[in-house]
């Protein structure tokens, strides 16, 4: 089983770096092997680090031989995917956002179909915008044909997914709720295992 980890922030080393670390662990624990990513990192390599819609059907030509098309290519191999976010005016980064919509082929190849996906937003304040944040990584994951879970698990039931304040380190609470939505997003990844395998021609 694989996991992807995706931290959206422009600060490589921040609040959301550290529990998508906590998380990694998480994942390895329950016998998951862990790619994380930075959307930083990927979109650096790019003259324009962003999609100008410069064809109807997307060919990918304008990321070719860079880490973007290494990491599409790579990203159907996912079981699941966990993504994260600080909030910005209530929504998710400029560079997660960037990045996914790099992903239009995927999406026309049906490449995320049935892969397992959840959220993680961190906020300045304890109440600063996580869970409209947390919505719209969700709806980017509802139109790649992802499965959604939030932070409710055997261990407990929850909401959207992990609201963290930063410094995420230190927020107890969300480091707890992590734990809950890997627990979660296993579980289910583990259970559509057979449906990714036939879409994907396994």
């Amino acid at each position: 089983m694989r996991a992807y980890i995706i931290n959206g922030s422009p600060r490589t080393q921040g609040g959301s770096a550290q529990l998508l670390d906590l998380a990694a662990e998480a994942f390895r624990a329950r016998d998951f092997s862990v790619e994380q990513r930075s959307a930083l990192d990927l979109l650096s390599a790019l003259d324009t680090p962003f999609c100008t819609h410069c064809s109807p059907t997307c060919v990918g030509e304008c990321y070719a031989q860079t880490a973007v098309e290494d990491f599409y290519r790579q990203l159907p191999e996912a079981d699941c995917m966990l993504v994260a976010s600080p909030v910005y005016f209530g929504t998710v980064s400029a560079e997660l956002k960037a990045l996914w919509d790099f992903g239009r082929r995927t999406r026309s190849d049906s490449g995320l179909l049935y892969t397992v996906g959840g959220a993680l937003a961190v906020g300045g304040g304890r109440f600063g915008g996580q869970e409209t944040t947390l919505r719209a990584i969700h709806d980017m994951m509802l139109i790649q044909g992802m499965i959604v879970v939030g932070d409710s698990s055997e261990a407990g039931i929850g909401h959207q997914g992990v609201a963290a304040q930063d410094p995420g380190a230190e927020d107890h609470n969300a480091r707890k709720r992590l734990d809950i939505l890997v627990d979660a997003m296993a579980d289910v990844s583990r259970a559509t295992r057979d449906l990714r395998r036939r879409v994907r021609g396994e």
